[in-house]
Order: C-alpha cells, then structure tokens, then sequence
C-alpha cells in the first residue's frame, strides 16, 4: 500500500531519491492464510503450463458468406496469450499528477539554483572583486567539453546502377491447314511400309540371303505377299505390348505385391513362414485337363511351360503344352497341341527355344516354341522307336563333347532310352532296361531278377557326376544307375510301399536325394547308404517334390489335399516352417521353384497354375559372410554344401557294413 513522506505541501516533502524510486508498498498478511512449518514451505510443487487457455471458447459458429453457411471458427493463436511475467517501467505521462508534481519541482529547484547565482553575483560586485563565469555559459547553458569532443563525418559508398536488357527473337510461325482422309492414312503407312521392306531387302542383299519369295516387296500381291499390315510381325509386337502393358496395369496391385512386399510378421515368429498367392494361369481349353508338367525356362526367368494331360486311364484325350509368361498373365504366349495327353516336358539347359515332350501313348517330341506352326520338329515313331507306355519323364544331357543334341526318358514299359536328333529323325538308342528284383531281406548272393520289368516312374541325374542316375519304380524302389554300366543296378534303396512319383538330387551335395511317394511320405536319402537318412509323412499322397535354387536344406512338397509343404532342415528337422492349403476341392500335382525371384508354381487337377511368393523365413541362405559381405558363386555352393554335411553328421547315420 502506498503512504506520503511528511506532511503539509508535496512538493516539500519530495526528496530527489524518492522521486526516481518505484512507491513503496506494504504487504500485509490476511486474517485466513495459512501457518505453515519450515518442512511444507521447502515442499516443491510441480507446476505444468499450457498454451491453451480454458476460458476461451472453442465452439463459436459465424456465418460464412461464400459457403452461405454456419461453420465454426476456431480460436486463434492471439486469442491463447497469457501474460506469465510483468514489469511496469519509470517513465510516466505528462498528463498524470504524479508527473506535474516532477515538473513543478524541477522547475523551483532550477529558480532556485538562479536566484542564488544572482545574490551572489550582487554580494561580489560589492566586495570590489571579479563576477565569476557561470559554469553553464550565458543563459545558465553547460557547453561542449573542449577536451573530449571531436567531431566525425562519414558516407557511405553508393553502388553505381547498371541496367541490362535482353530481346529474343521470336521463333518463326505458319499457319497450316489440311483435310485428312482415310485414303490418305492408307497411303501414308503403306509408304511407310514399302521402304522397310525396301531396306530389309538392301539388308539382305549384302549378307548374301536370297529371299525364299524371290525379292520384291511390291505392293498389290495380295495377303500371302506379306504387305498386310494389319497381320504383319511389326503389328503382332505392338499388340503382344499393348497387352502387356494393359494386363500390368489391371494388376498393378499383384505386381507391386510380387516385386516389394515382404511379411512383416515373420520377424515376430521364428521358424515359421507363409505363401502369398499371385497368379493363377488358366486357359478355357485347359479346365478340363490336369497339370502334368510343369518348368521354368532356363534363360528367361519370367517363362514357364505347362503340360497338359490327364493321370485317369479312362479319361485320355489329346494334350497341350501351354508356355505363360509373368509380364503376361491373362493368356499363354506360345500353346502347342498334341495328340495324346502331355505327361512331362523339360527345356534344353543351352538352347533355350527347345522343348522336349513326352506324352501317354509313348510318343516323344521335341518343339521349337519360336516357330509358329505349332508343329514338333523331331517325333517318336514305331519305324524310329517309341515307348510303349506312357513317357513319365524326360530330360536333357548336356555331354562335355557334345555331337548331337540328346535327351533321356523313362516309362512304365520298363525302359530308359536315350534320344538322339539327328539330321532327318530322332534315333531312340536303349540304355536299361528296369528289371524286378527280390525283396531287401534276401541275400545279396540269393537275390536274383524276377520275370518282367519294372515300371518307372521318374528319374534324376547327378549334377556332379553325369553318368549317375536314380530311378523310382511303381513298386516303390529306387534304383542307382550308371550310363556306364546299363546291365546292372549300382544299389537298390528301399523305402517306400508304393509307387515313386518324383527323385530330385540336390543341387549342392552330390550325394543327396530327395523321393516322395504315394505312401505320404517324404524321405531324404545318402546315396551312399542303403536306407533313408530322414522320413516325413504329410499325411496324403505326396505328388512331387523340388529342391530350391538358393538352399541346400530347402525343400517343397505337394499333397492331394491342395497343400504345400516347405521344409527348412537347417531350422527345423522334423516339421515343416510352412503348411498351407493353397486350393480347394482340387489335389496338387506338380511344383517348381524359380531360378531367380522367391515364387514358386504349383500345379492342380484342375487345369490350373498357381504362383505363390516365398515369405523372408523361407528363404535365408545360411551361409557365412564374406569379407565384403558377399560370397562368390563357388564359396556359396560350397557353403551350402557344408551346410548339407553338418545335416548329414547329426543324423548320425553310418553306411552298414557289407
């Protein structure tokens, strides 16, 4: 509270110090505040600021004139401030008491100060002595300090203007005009047209090939003159483009699935997978047909071929082999129909556009998927030699001196032929026949071949050893086999109590193989012992089974129940990391991985192709890193290969002595 010094007038009761100093306030204590210890007034209490006030109203409606509506109009960021911390300043207006009060008392201090340099200027000029200068100068004004003054001038540079202008010339223009016609298109194309041809004769010419229509591409010789654009090759690519781009586009979502997306969930559950589906490939001339082949083009990573046919002996029709493609999934690339059903196929690992197939009637044949026709360009015949039982599979060898091109096939005939294309024919040379043995709990000595053959049903060549190959029987044997010796089996394994429906070696240890059966099992065998180092039973008859391209402990299988079995034994040896019924009322025949990207393609009996994508649990490489971080090609397969070891070492398997 503010009180006065002394009493009577103001202006005498003003000091200089108190004029310049803030009014004095007493702070009086009310009558209801609490008494508080030492210990609660020490108490420190957590005080938290907002920027929101809660007394400003946040749901004030104006009208908007350019909506013709009520809306509401949030508080602003002024309308928030709070003022935390004040502080009031020392000047004060002229207009208020106080600073009169300051006015008149300078001004009667200063009237002061004069009027006793007046009296004491007059009590000199008595005395007879010097009227001394005034400190201030005439008229009471202090002057400049003679001592510490200077005077400076300073101007500052002033940059000089420039102006600079640029005039384009501008481009010049015409007006055209013109009326356009069908005619004229007509023409304009057909010109087009005519100097292609033109030059690709010139291009010919100076290669020396001789045209097999004589030259000339004139126009007006009608449709088989090759001057139809609208069935001329150029128009076929632009088309086949288009509709790459059209189906690309529709699926856009699949394509984006099947480049990028990985499931996140797998970082959250170890040892355990999934499959995302992708595609399904069917055609109308296939829905009544079952997939009996299925394989990836070596070359071309995005091409698969189909087989066509059917596993029923009383529901034989004529086949078809259907080569898709993943840049275009509505419809095959390239189809080629048979007379019999298609029961297998394989692409040349060196040229890449040759097709073997074999087929139910025993018949083999070989295609160029580039020629158009549609027609084999080698096939079987009584007069060259044929099976006479369905072909269950055939596969291309690739000899270190090769002469002519050949492949191997096995059927249920109890045969396993080797095919040469010669010049004119496909020459079929016998290389064993499968006989039938004893049981494994005869002797060696005392085991001797029963009366027929044996029927096969698949087979599988070494990668590391070419002369060596397995093959699976109806009777549920596997035989090893050597090129070198086509008299005798190398060993007999045991294992299964029905027929082997596929062999698969591992494309990383040379002494490992893979067989399922329709006794709904799985077995991993060591070729070096007699009985199988690992079993699995997936509970329905297994159709076929595939090792990966990336993993020597990677494996997937397929059941009749529309499931798909991918087994990691380097995580997991007994159980697979994924189990996943992928069709409904439909039994899977075939499966293959992809040579490069995460898919792999499953087969049903219903005609129909499904892609699946791999998710990042299915797929580690477990392989030690390199100094770089990367391994070279053979430090991979090499790595991979010990990986398959250590499996084989804690099976603790041991070969029986003889």
């Amino acid at each position: 509270m503010r009180g006065s010094i002394g009493g009577g007038n103001p202006l005498n009761a003003l000091e200089d110090e108190d004029l310049y100093q803030e009014p004095v306030r007493q702070i009086i204590k009310p009558l209801n505040q609490l008494d508080l210890s030492e210990a609660e007034l020490r108490e420190e209490h957590t005080r938290v600021l907002t920027a929101t006030d809660p007394n400003v109203p946040n749901n004030v409606t104006k009208y908007n004139y350019k909506d013709r509506m009520y809306k509401i109009d949030p508080p602003g960021p002024g309308d928030h401030l709070a003022v935390h911390f004040s502080m009031d300043g020392c000047l004060l207006f002229r207009e208020l008491d106080e600073a009169k009060q300051q006015l008149a008392y300078m001004e009667k201090k200063r009237e002061e100060e004069e009027e006793a340099k007046r009296a004491a200027a007059a009590a000199a000029a008595e005395a007879g002595e010097e009227e001394p200068e005034a400190d201030g100068g005439a008229g009471g004004k202090g002057g400049k300090n003679q001592f510490n003054y200077s005077e400076r001038a300073a101007q500052t540079f002033t940059n000089p203007m420039r102006d600079r202008g640029v005039a384009t010339e501008p481009p010049p223009m015409v007006n055209f005009s013109s009326t356009i016609a069908q005619w004229e298109i007509y023409d304009h194309y057909m010109q087009e047209y005519a100097a292609s041809q033109q030059e690709a004769e010139h291009e010919a010419a100076r290669r020396g090939i001789r045209r097999p229509d004589g030259g000339g591409g004139g126009r007006g010789r009608g449709r088989g003159g090759g001057d139809d654009t609208v069935h001329s090759a150029k128009m076929g690519g632009v088309l086949k483009m288009l509709e790459r781009m059209a189906n690309q586009n529709a699926e856009d979502e699949i394509f984006q699935d099947f480049k990028y997306w990985e499931d996140a969930s797998d970082q959250f559950r170890e040892g355990e997978g999934s499959l995302l589906p992708l595609w399904r490939f069917s055609t109308e001339r296939t829905k009544k047909k079952q997939v009996t082949a299925l394989c990836w083009n070596p070359r071309y990573p995005d091409l698969f071929a189909v087989g066509y046919g059917s596993y029923d002996f009383l529901r034989q029709g004529s086949g078809l082999v259907a080569c898709f493609s993943l840049k275009n999934t509505g419809s095959p690339e390239y189809t080629l129909a048979t007379e019999s059903g298609v029961m297998c196929l394989d692409f040349h690992p060196l040229h890449h556009s040759l097709l073997a197939v074999g087929c139910y009637d025993g018949t083999v044949m070989v295609f160029d998927v580039r020629q158009r026709r549609g027609a084999p360009i080698y096939s079987s015949s009584i007069k060259t030699g044929k099976h006479t039982d369905p072909v269950w599979q055939v596969h291309w060898q690739c000899d270190e001196q090769p002469k002519e091109l050949n492949f191997y096939s096995v059927s249920s005939d109890g045969r396993v032929a080797n095919w040469i294309m010669s010049k004119n024919e496909l020459k079929m040379e016998p290389v064993m026949q499968l006989k039938l043995v004893g049981g494994a709990r005869e002797e060696p000595e005392v085991r001797h071949p029963l009366n027929g053959l044996a029927g096969g049903c698949c087979f599988d060549f070494n990668r590391h050893a070419e002369h060596l190959f397995i093959v699976g029987t109806e009777e549920g044997r596997v035989h090893k086999c050597s090129k070198a010796y086509s008299g005798q089996y190398l060993q007999t394994y045991e294992g299964h109590n029905m027929a082997v429906y596929a062999l698969r070696w591992n494309p990383f240890h040379p002494r490992v193989f893979l067989s399922c059966s329709a006794d709904w099992t799985v077995k991993l065998w060591d070729h070096a012992l007699p009985q199988p180092v690992m079993s699995f039973d997936l509970g329905n008859a297994v159709g076929d089974v595939c090792w990966s391209p990336y993993s020597a402990t990677v494996f997937a299988a397929v059941t009749s129940d529309g499931k798909v079995h991918v087994f990691d034994l380097a995580q997991n040896k007994h159980e697979p990391i994924c189990e996943q019924k992928v069709v409904k009322r439909s039994r899977l025949t075939h499966v293959c991985f992809n040579l490069r990207d995460p898919i792999i393609i499953v087969g049903d009996d219903r005609g129909g192709v499904n892609s699946l994508k791999l998710s990042p649990n299915l797929r580690k490489v477990h392989e030690p890193a390199g100094e770089d971080g990367k391994l070279s090609a053979r430090a991979s397969a090499q790595a991979q290969a010990d990986n398959m070891e250590k499996l084989l070492q804690v099976a603790d398997t041991k070969p029986t002595p003889a």
